[in-house]
């Protein structure tokens, strides 16, 4: 089992920046990979990026403007130069080994235009 809190969400303005944090508990020596998800009002949950020994990838809507890094059980996501279309609820996941996922509550960020 790993268990997930995020923090860092909150209001910004256009243009800002805000850094949103996990902390990983638990079975953390099970982790395969570490990420962002996040998820609009009305819309589906998507990927936003993601961090494993093979690299990072990034949704192509926050490449050049996000950043993801991970050191030992946080991950974090740098994230300049924000726009409206932004605001969602951010939501940490963790693929660990035999595939499972584990997710945290998630952190609401809001940008104001």
């Amino acid at each position: 089992q790993v268990q997930l809190v995020e923090s860092g969400g909150g209001l910004v303005q256009a243009g800002g920046s805000l850094r949103v944090s996990c902390a990983a508990s638990g079975s953390i020596g099970s982790i395969d990979s570490m990420g962002w998800y996040r998820q609009a009002p009305g819309k589906q949950r998507e990927l936003v990026a993601i961090i494993s020994s093979g690299g990072t990838k990034y949704a192509d809507s926050v490449k050049g403007r996000f950043t993801i890094s991970r050191e030992n059980a946080m991950v974090y996501l740098q994230m300049n130069t924000l726009k409206p279309e932004d605001t969602a609820v951010y939501y940490c996941y963790v693929r660990a080994y035999y595939a499972l996922d584990y997710w945290g509550k998630g952190t609401l960020v809001t940008v104001s235009s």
